[in-house]
């Protein structure tokens, strides 16, 4: 049952990488939020890119907050299998 729940979760933190990963390649490209796709992927990764974005210092050029995100996400991702399995 644990290996289940786990590999249920996995597929959830997938997506949600790959929402990050959407997000930001569809950013270039798509200047309008309020378009459908946009929309999704905003509603669904704001609220984690949001409290990092929050803390990055302004004054970078670039957003780096969805590559910070996805490198914590893998981190505590790994952490909790590990600490589930054992």
């Amino acid at each position: 049952m644990l290996t289940g729940l786990i590999s249920f979760l996995d597929i959830l933190v997938t997506i949600l990488v790959f929402a990050i990963v959407g997000r930001a390649l569809l950013s270039w490209f798509v200047q309008d939020p309020s378009h459908p796709l946009m929309r999704l992927l905003i509603d669904v990764t704001e609220p984690i890119l949001a409290p990092i974005r929050n803390r990055l210092p302004s004054s970078w050029m670039i957003d780096l907050s969805p590559l910070i995100a996805i490198v914590v996400i893998q981190i505590v991702w790994r952490l909790i299998v590990a600490l589930a399995l054992q």
